[in-house]
């Protein structure tokens, strides 16, 4: 996940279309997926994803606000956990079980609250207003936190992030846009992700 230092977050209108959509994104060199639980059936298509690409995709779940949506995630294949908040049961369930777990935390406090219980990464969400400046304001005193962005991540802000210290980013429609969803236009998701992967070689050789 680190490597790459992108992790797609996607919000499909089908589950149907995951396997395309995954396809492109690997083809652009973004190996880590998120499938939140606003898709439709994404348990499902987690699984479909799991059995189909796991040998060569990283497949998460997203959007996951309670235990038992962790646990069947992973029982589907889910290969890490991520929230919007931050809650102590999904972490502890997502590490029983072996996997990454991605908490989302804002404030100086919740950030240390979450890493202190076990998180692998934590999410800083939403990352809109606060800008990289955060991260670096954060990491100052709290140099050991693992921390990656979303909300309204592009490819501009990206190389600012991982500057900032951010571990990988998290980019949704920046990425995989609902027009080329729409369109089935899965060379513009490839393209997306190459310039993605780009941008983080920007920020780390900075």
């Amino acid at each position: 996940m680190s490597d790459a230092g992108v992790v797609a977050v996607i919000r499909a209108k089908s589950k149907d279309q995951l396997i395309d959509i995954a396809k492109a994104l690997l083809e652009g060199g973004v190996p880590s997926i998120e499938v939140t639980m606003s898709t439709p059936k994404a348990i499902a298509g987690i699984e479909l994803l799991a059995d189909k690409l796991g040998d060569k995709a990283i497949v998460g779940v997203g959007t996951c606000i309670d235990p038992a949506t962790a646990r069947d995630a992973i029982a589907a294949g889910a290969q890490f956990v991520v929230s919007p908040v931050f809650d102590a049961e999904i972490v502890a369930t997502t590490i029983r079980y072996g996997k990454i777990s991605v908490p989302g935390a804002y404030t100086p406090t919740e950030i240390l609250r979450a890493w202190s219980s076990g998180a692998d990464v934590v999410k800083v969400f939403p990352a809109t207003t606060l800008g990289p400046g955060y991260f670096k304001d954060i990491l100052a005193p709290l140099p050991q936190l693992r921390l990656t962005p979303t909300g309204g991540v592009d490819t501009k802000t990206t190389p600012q992030w991982i500057k900032a210290g951010a571990v990988f980013v998290g980019a949704g429609s920046a990425l995989v846009s609902k027009d080329a969803m729409d369109k089935g236009d899965w060379n513009a998701i490839t393209t997306n992700a190459k310039a993605f992967v780009e941008a983080v070689k920007t920020g780390r050789a900075g």
